[in-house]
């Protein structure tokens, strides 16, 4: 190729023209003097110079990205600056010196460690004295800095501000080695071209990376005064104002969205108190939340819901009387106990209708029953899972005692009412409807200020523990002053069959259909008005007083005997007398206090058995 001529790019042929190497740049032999050429901001940016062989043109770009290359008279390398000399062909600044601050070197020679300036730097001569740039330079378009700032001034203790590197945009064509106006400010060095050729391989034959990354760090992307978005320090674009409205328009989302929560919270909980407590409107009451429904099993809660479904309803209908009272389950055949008066009116015709306490009904018959007691017993058939009642003891019942009683009072089936034991032993009798004293019952009764009404006849009087002690038969009525079974209401004077009487009754009636009472085997004198039970002179349809062969006769009784007291307890009536005796079986020893021309003696018996009606 013609020396001098200039040569395109991206020629691999291509040799570059010598370059004199630092022995001659410094001694200055053959007298080479740069000079430089620049062609304004949209110039073609090529560097010019020559030497012995002759004259040679580097285009800028591709000075800034060849790394090596070959001459005639020998080889050569360029290289990138520095860290602290970013590697951009320029125009050197008035007054500066090759590697000082604040000058622009394009390329450094490796061969001889000879440096090349920017053309229009300074280069010193052999005896010290620098070159000047040449004289077709421009004038800068602005006054001199009069402070001497740099990088216009002299070089202060500080390092200079990399140049402003300008990245090309997408959209906008720029021609290889000239830099838009509107990216370069004016006296900047113009940017590499970064889309020029590389040769393909150095002069040694090693291969080349295409389009080296010209800028290393990140300082030589920050520029505060371009235009577009600028770059932050680590290199990446900062924040546009799109991005900014985007991270506005989020954080007010997110706010309106926790503002939205705390409202409805705030709501839900201001909707709830006025829900609880009424509002503006109509008024809400408080009102206790729901509770466990269990009870202790001692209080007349647990003692009724144990007991319930035990209890029954009898309804009994006959062709002349009808009549509602209680029963409750004494075994799982079916046998239920309940009183005499309560069946009666069935007789032998009528119907007998038990319901129980889940609304189950079933038909009835009537075992057998006492008038005497006051105690019947009838059975149901076809009827499964039926509970009995626990029996207790009524000889432990003590005065006092709590006791629960069930029942269904004027056909008000399950009422449950509480009370105590107001009294024991009581004596009463009920009955006598038909005049001749055979439907007389008489009781030993357990009194109780539990509230029993008509309907409660038959039913359970129980203790703490849910077991039966008695059977609710008769109410203390007002109207006469006698204990009645009919329709009255309650004063607090209610009376029940002891649970041992009662067990005795009901077993001898399920098993014989017929219950046995205890006798003394005398007649007594009922219209006798003094103190005590007095035996008659004559007995029943003119019979004798004392039954011949009988309890009484064996123990020595004899007619107008007055009888005071049975095992130490005081009696003042010839009803007590009965009541006394027939509280104990037949068998069963008693001692009676007698009174024989107003003389005391005590006489022991063995009670006799009769049948009862």
């Amino acid at each position: 190729m013609d020396e001098g001529k200039p040569v395109p790019p991206g020629d691999p042929e291509t040799r570059l023209p010598e370059v004199p190497t630092g022995a001659e740049a410094a001694s200055g032999v053959a007298g080479r003097e740069p000079s430089a050429e620049a062609e304004g901001p949209t110039g073609t940016g090529r560097t010019k110079g020559t030497s012995d062989d002759g004259d040679y043109e580097l285009s800028r770009p591709l000075a800034a990205q060849v790394r090596a290359g070959a001459h005639r008279d020998g080889d050569f390398e360029l290289r990138r600056p520095a860290a602290s000399a970013p590697p951009e062909d320029g125009d050197a600044r008035p007054g500066t010196r090759p590697g000082s601050p604040g000058s622009t070197t394009a390329d450094a020679v490796s061969a001889g460690t000879a440096e090349r300036s920017a053309p229009e730097a300074a280069l010193p001569d052999p005896a010290g004295a620098p070159h000047t740039a040449s004289t077709d330079r421009p004038e800068p378009l602005h006054a001199g800095d009069p402070y001497g700032t740099p990088p216009y001034g002299e070089p202060g203790p500080w390092a200079p501000a990399p140049p402003v590197q300008h990245p090309a945009r997408a959209a906008e064509t720029v021609a290889p080695g000239a830099v838009p106006p509107a990216a370069a400010p004016q006296g900047a060095a113009p940017m590499p071209d970064a889309t020029a050729p590389v040769p393909a391989e150095s002069a040694s034959g090693a291969p080349l990376p295409a389009n080296p990354a010209p800028y290393p760090t990140a300082w030589q992307n920050y520029d505060p005064w371009a235009s577009g978005s600028p770059f932050q320090l680590n290199g990446t674009p900062a924040p546009g104002d799109e991005r900014r409205r985007g991270r506005r328009r989020r954080t007010l989302v997110l706010g309106a969205a926790l503002i939205a929560l705390v409202a409805g919270g705030a709501g839900g909980v201001v909707g709830a108190a006025l829900e609880r407590d009424g509002g503006a409107g109509d008024i809400r009451l408080p009102q206790a939340g729901p509770e466990p429904t269990g009870r202790a099993s001692d209080s007349v809660a647990g003692i009724a819901a144990q007991a319930l479904p035990s209890v029954v309803t009898l309804h009994v209908k006959s062709t002349d009387a009808e009549g509602t009272g209680t029963g409750f389950v004494l075994d799982g055949r079916g046998h239920i106990l309940t009183n005499n008066h309560v069946v009666e009116p069935a007789g032998t015709g009528g119907r007998i209708s038990v319901t129980f306490n889940g609304g189950e009904t079933a038909a009835a018959t009537v075992v057998g029953r006492d008038a005497g007691y006051d105690l019947a017993v009838v059975e149901v058939e076809g009827v499964r899972g039926l509970r009995p009642m626990p029996l207790g003891n009524s000889d432990n019942v003590q005065v006092g005692d709590p006791v629960v009683a069930i029942g269904a009072p004027f056909d008000l089936a399950g009422t449950v009412t509480s009370g105590i034991i107001s009294a024991k032993e009581r004596p009463i009798t009920s009955g006598g409807e038909k005049g001749d004293g055979s439907d007389v019952s008489y009781v030993d009764a357990l009194q109780t200020d539990a509230p029993i009404n008509p309907g409660n006849s038959g039913g359970p009087l129980l203790d703490t523990r849910g077991r039966v002690v008695g059977i609710n038969s008769a109410i203390q009525s007002a109207g006469n002053g006698s204990a009645q079974g009919g329709q009255a209401g309650s004063i607090g004077l209610g009376f029940a069959i002891p649970v041992n009487q009662a067990k005795r009754v009901a077993e001898e009636l399920i098993n014989t259909g017929r219950a046995t009472h205890p006798v003394i085997g005398v007649t007594l004198d009922m219209n006798y008005a003094g103190d005590g039970a007095r035996v008659g002179s004559g007995g029943a349809n003119r019979g004798p007083a004392v039954t011949k062969g009988g309890a009484g006769d064996k123990a020595g009784i004899e007619p107008g005997d007055v009888i005071t007291g049975v095992d130490g307890v005081r009696i003042h009536s010839g009803e007590e007398l009965i009541v006394k005796t027939r509280a104990h079986r037949p068998g069963d020893r008693l001692t009676l206090t007698v009174v024989r021309d107003g003389r005391k003696r005590t006489i022991s018996l063995v009670l006799g058995s009769a049948g009862g009606n």
